[in-house]
């Protein structure tokens, strides 16, 4: 059998399998073993618990549960609500202040909680209610936090970066660093737009109460004493502190990853007792299980993912595509512009995990070939696939609006969100003619990569 009809065969099968409602993990697992037994020896089978073992023993893999864990223990109190509370007393005076703290605050919950769906749950059960009931369009109101809460698998600790960092073979803190640049160049967008629009709805508000009288809550002027603005800071304030230690942990090379994500959650858990009382076991266990659950689901479709790419490896389909891709002979900015498309297309109906795992062996060796800083390409890839959470027909983000706020229309929420999903490429452009706005923190706290393209 030729390698083109092996390779179509193998990519049949995994769309047929996915396509028919299979989990992710069990679709991918059993194309793995199903080619296992038809095209590689009898003897492989045997050892198909011990790859999948092998392929899961990284060290790096092992933060991963412990920053579910961090993240669960904050999303699950009041820390969103009382961060987005905070941040909205102190940037009323602002023009659009409120569509600003929305973006800060859903930055600083993705840096903490390292979550889009928690992001977007914690932020937005507070900021929606409260945007809307100041007058902003509830379309608007979502779109912002939908796209705010895109930057959990940007800014560290990112779940995906982790899986990124093991696929590509790549410094997991360089990689966490490189995000921090992109991830307040996507704030300062996002924050931009907020002003925009509220300058732009502020004036139709204006017009209609000169025209006929119709009375808007973007015309009242609301007022914070100093005092009620410092009663907000010591619910937030340890928590900025925990992200604040805990990068410079990672990035002060005071501990590894893993150790890092241990001491977020044991000290997560340690604010959260604190602070808002959970300490008691039937408070914490909730957190405990989606923390198991989560992991557990995760670690699976890890697990298939990488036994899927080692069949692929061993079978010579991701090689050979990836020869093919070569031998094509595009020019280096033609190629990123086709793989970034297809990590579009693909964001339509998988998610980023899944991504990563299943392109990882194909796109990385054509773009570091063509002499592309795969810690570079790693942050344009987390944006695009970003866009994967707010648009359809998946859209996670989207459906966890929908969940917050079930009387706003869908089609409000798509076309909410659909101004930061250009915001979003503009950024990938943005980063493709600056390179340094990815590369620059981490070449300074981390040196210069030598021979870096």
């Amino acid at each position: 059998m030729s390698m083109l009809t092996l390779g179509l065969l193998f990519a049949a099968a995994t769309l047929l399998l996915m396509f028919s409602g299979t989990p992710i993990a069990f679709a991918l697992g059993a194309v793995a073993v199903l080619f296992m037994a038809l095209f590689m020896p009898a003897s492989s089978l045997d050892t198909v618990t011990q790859n999948v073992y092998e392929e899961m023993s990284s060290i790096t893999l092992l933060s991963i549960p412990l920053f579910i864990l961090k993240g669960a223990a904050i999303g699950r109190s009041r820390a969103g609500q009382d961060l987005y509370a905070a941040m909205h007393v102190w940037m009323h005076k602002v023009p659009g202040g409120l569509g600003i703290a929305n973006v800060f605050a859903c930055a600083l919950f993705a840096a903490m909680a390292g979550s889009s769906p928690a992001t977007c749950s914690a932020i937005g059960s507070a900021g929606i209610p409260e945007m809307r009931k100041r007058g902003y369009s509830p379309g608007f109101a979502a779109g912002i936090i939908a796209a705010g809460g895109t930057l959990g698998i940007l800014l560290p600790p990112s779940i995906t970066m982790i899986l990124y960092a093991v696929a590509a073979e790549q410094s997991l803190g360089r990689l966490f660093l490189a995000g921090i640049g992109p991830g307040v160049l996507l704030v300062a967008l996002f924050a931009g737009y907020a002003v925009f629009n509220y300058r732009k709805e502020h004036g139709r508000a204006k017009l209609a109460f000169e025209r006929n009288g119709t009375a808007s809550a973007l015309l009242d002027d609301e007022h914070f004493t100093v005092r009620q603005k410092f009663e907000m800071l010591p619910r937030v304030v340890p928590f900025v502190l925990l992200l604040i230690g805990v990068m410079v942990a990672l990035y002060g090379g005071f501990a590894t990853p893993s150790e890092t994500a241990g001491l977020g959650g044991l000290l997560a858990l340690l604010l959260i007792a604190v602070i808002y009382g959970v300490w008691r076991f039937r408070d914490v266990a909730p957190i405990l299980t989606a923390t198991i659950k989560e992991s557990t689901m995760l670690m699976f479709i890890i697990g298939m993912s990488l036994l899927f790419s080692y069949v692929m490896s061993y079978l010579h389909i991701s090689q050979s595509m990836a020869q093919w891709i070569v031998s094509l002979a595009l020019s280096k900015w033609v190629l990123l512009a086709a793989i970034l498309v297809l990590v579009i297309v693909l964001g339509f109906f998988l998610p980023p995990v899944s991504i990563i795992l299943m392109t990882a062996p194909i796109f990385l060796p054509p773009l570091k070939a063509a002499g592309f800083d795969l810690i570079w390409f790693g942050i344009l890839m987390t944006i695009v696939m970003e866009t994967g959470l707010i648009h359809p027909p998946v859209g996670l983000n989207i459906f966890v609006i929908k969940n917050i706020a079930p009387d706003i229309p869908l089609s409000d929420i798509i076309w909410g969100v659909l101004p930061f999903v250009v915001l979003m490429l503009l950024a990938v452009v943005l980063i493709c003619i600056v390179p340094g706005i990815a590369t620059a923190l981490p070449d300074l706290v981390m040196g210069a990569v030598p021979g870096k393209g």
